[in-house]
């Protein structure tokens, strides 16, 4: 059994969708290359809802593809170690180097449907990334930096100006999901 869907058996659902969509992923385990881009049905992704100390701001990137501000993350690319995914991504695409996780379990997990669309000059047909996601602090005064080849910005954004500026509409709830989250831990 992989690491990746111990973390997902042992993950709690906290809503309906966690529910069905970690009966999903339960049920790809075994599929064959479910770690890396070579399923092109479904595979595993991981990301980083970085906030800032205060928790009032989330570190996003304006993603090329997408034309969407958005969270940062990526491909498991054959790692079976989700939190390593998601601080690697990162890193990679904002350069911010200081980054601690709030937990070493995931704070969110989510079947997400990625419509067809090019990346570097190939068609890439819809799919399902089954994503894990993490909850990473960092000191918004660090110093960062776009990854040209993946994002045109980066930036600290209020979780209202992520939902406003969000032009993915079926990542909003997602995002509001993970919101309330954070909006319970600090009661």
């Amino acid at each position: 059994m992989s690491k990746t869907i111990e973390i997902i058996k042992k993950y709690v659902p906290t809503c309906e969708q966690e529910e069905e969509d970690k009966k999903f992923f339960i049920e790809c385990e075994g599929v064959e290359q479910i770690l890396t881009r070579d399923n092109r049905r479904a595979h595993i992704t991981s990301t980083a809802f970085i906030v800032n100390k205060e928790r009032t701001k989330v570190l996003c990137v304006y993603h090329n593809i997408y034309k969407s501000w958005c969270w940062v993350g990526g491909h498991a690319d054959g790692d079976d170690d989700p939190l390593y995914v998601a601080m690697k991504e990162a890193h990679e695409e904002t350069s911010i180097k200081d980054l601690k996780p709030v937990f070493d379990h995931p704070i969110s997990i989510e079947a997400l449907t990625v419509f067809p669309h090019i990346r570097r000059g190939k068609f890439v047909p819809a799919h399902v990334h089954l994503n894990i996601t993490y909850l990473l602090e960092a000191d918004e005064h660090q110093r960062i930096h776009k990854q040209a080849d993946e994002n045109s910005k980066v930036g600290w954004l209020t979780f209202d100006e992520l939902l406003e500026k969000t032009t993915e509409p079926h990542m909003l709830p997602t995002y509001r999901k993970i919101i309330e989250k954070l909006k319970k831990l600090e009661n």
